[in-house]
């Protein structure tokens, strides 16, 4: 649960009190003492890496290439660039290792 400032309109943040906890804002001298226990958590579902680099279609068209896997030592390995960094950083190349039952994946 977020609160914000009616003041100022920042986050407000919690603090211990005199007596009690509080909402408190770190830009203006807005106090707001807490009345009710607040026990509702809320964790994001995290996006897999893969699904982020454009999930298992992005491994479709792919050139291989002599790259040792270093799971399974086997000697070929899909691979692709992308531009991860800014424009002046070296791409990132991700490989997929070749071998159907290791298919384990690395970037370099």
């Amino acid at each position: 649960m977020l609160v914000f400032c009616p003041v100022c309109a920042n986050v407000l943040v919690v603090e211990e009190g005199p007596n009690c906890y509080r909402f408190g804002c770190h830009t203006c001298p807005y106090i707001q003492n807490i009345t009710r226990m607040v026990k509702y958590r809320k964790y994001p579902k995290l996006k897999e890496v893969d699904d982020v680099l454009g999930g298992a279609s992005a491994w479709e068209n792919v050139d291989s290439t002599q790259e040792t896997c270093p799971k399974c030592e086997h000697g070929r390995a899909y691979f692709m660039q992308i531009q991860t960094r800014s424009a002046d950083e070296p791409m990132t190349t991700f490989y997929k290792c070749c071998n159907v039952e290791c298919a384990h994946r690395w970037k370099d």
